[in-house]
């Protein structure tokens, strides 16, 4: 990851076709190593390539990848009480919704005294 935004640092900064030794003087300036053979594999593959180009068949790509954000589809056991789990589900909301106020009886003292 260090090495693409290296590159990427470079590329916004105007230089069209970073060379190895441009990423790594990025890497080296906030004190990380670099590895030159992920970094001539990286070269290799954006050689001739449009960034823009790139970054937009990512996103494409990342768009079809499925992530944790969905709802998970599961049957609850009903064994005659259908409604017993939304009922508990309500009262969970309940106590959360109950939050302890914080009291005003400590205030004005360090936490340190």
């Amino acid at each position: 990851m260090k090495l693409i935004a290296s590159y990427l640092l470079a590329v916004l900064g105007g230089n069209i076709s970073p060379s190895a030794e441009d990423l790594k003087n990025i890497l080296s300036s906030v004190g990380a190593e670099a590895d030159d053979e992920r970094i001539e594999f990286l070269l290799k593959e954006v050689q001739g390539k449009d960034i823009t180009e790139l970054i937009a068949s990512g996103r494409e790509k990342l768009a079809s990848v499925p992530s944790g954000g969905g709802a998970v589809a599961f049957s609850a056991p009903t064994g005659g009480g259908g409604a017993a789990a939304p009922a508990a589900a309500e009262a969970k909301e309940e106590k959360k919704v109950e939050e302890k106020e914080e009291s005003d009886d400590d205030m004005g003292f360090s936490l340190f005294d």
